[in-house]
């Protein structure tokens, strides 16, 4: 009687126990996992329209690939007024506050953001050439801490284009910052372009927003149009320039289309805010842990869209060919 006594107190604990651990799996069920939060910091040269495009973009690529603000990521975003010193203030802020990974939105930003750590991984946008700005060791492996999208544009394509609207022009003036070595390396090429259709060049370097004025001002009576490269200091002080250019009836060809929107006849360019999105597809990657910034090459926009700012066209008098308005109507 002892016996069967205790084997039934056996089977019956043993019963509770099992039951007791199918409660327990449910309740882990119940109880999710949390999601780990990280830290981002995104930090952007200067406010005009290119580079807020390319920030929105950003934003959106990480929360296409999983990382939604305030769900699983959150944001310092900074902004450095175009200021070396607030740029090293926002670097050292990253590199204290023990971000998972920083965004760097134009070759300076990212310059700063390299030169302040070497193990937080760096994605850049609206940067021209990484190699050639030494932040990487090559454009195709990167080899480091830094990776990203590149805001190359088309320049071979963008004269064709300023040469469809303006056949006669025989002097291009280009307007850059002497300080931006994306500008630099833009200006080599245009020179190598225009050189090989006989069509001289002459430059106008600015240190910042207050030369724009005189700049352009020696430009007048000297060229029959105007190129400014996709240069933070020119692009965000577009009505400057085009306040002179447009008296003088001379057009602005430009690098990208907020440029353009900003006062700018016309362009064939990337879509920034595209660019973005690319940019943050590829820091979700890393985030994740499926890739290395210095196994990921950097990355270009395949797509570009023909801008036109009919209402300059007016201003101007100049009439835009047919083809060039469906070109832009199409790229809408």
């Amino acid at each position: 009687m002892m016996k069967k006594s205790m084997k039934g107190l056996v089977i019956g604990a043993s019963l509770v126990m099992a039951l007791g651990l199918l409660a327990g799996c449910g309740g882990e069920k119940k109880a999710a996992p949390e999601k780990k939060m990280v830290k981002v910091g995104i930090v952007q040269l200067v406010e005009h329209s290119a580079l807020d495009a390319a920030n929105k973009g950003f934003v959106d690529g990480m929360a296409a690939n999983g990382y939604k603000e305030n769900e699983n990521v959150t944001y310092d975003r900074q902004n450095a007024q175009a200021d070396q010193s607030n740029l090293q203030n926002i670097a050292q802020r990253f590199v204290s506050g023990k971000v998972d990974l920083i965004c760097a939105i134009a070759t300076p930003a990212a310059q700063t953001m390299a030169n302040a750590t070497k193990d937080i991984p760096i994605v850049g946008t609206a940067i021209t050439d990484y190699a050639e700005a030494k932040l990487v060791a090559s454009n195709k492996e990167p080899k480091g801490n830094v990776t990203g999208t590149t805001d190359m544009n088309p320049i071979k394509e963008q004269v064709d284009l300023m040469l469809k609207i303006m056949p006669q022009t025989k002097n291009v003036g280009v307007v850059y910052s002497s300080s931006e070595v994306n500008s630099q390396l833009q200006v080599k090429i245009l020179k190598e372009v225009l050189a090989a259709k006989n069509i001289n060049v002459v430059e106008a370097t600015v240190s910042n927003v207050n030369d724009i004025q005189q700049a352009a001002q020696s430009l007048v009576g000297k060229v029959d149009a105007v190129y400014a490269p996709t240069d933070n200091v020119i692009a965000s002080a577009m009505p400057t320039l085009v306040a002179i250019t447009d008296e003088a009836k001379i057009p602005v060809f430009c690098g990208e289309g907020g440029m353009v929107k900003a006062g700018g006849l016309a362009t064939v360019g990337i879509d920034y805010y595209k660019l973005g999105l690319q940019t943050g597809a590829m820091a979700a990657r890393i985030l994740s842990g499926k890739e290395k910034p210095a196994t990921m090459a950097i990355e270009s926009q395949k797509e570009m869209q023909t801008i036109v700012n009919t209402e300059a066209a007016k201003k101007l008098g100049i009439t835009i060919p047919a083809d060039v308005l469906e070109a832009a109507k199409a790229s809408k």
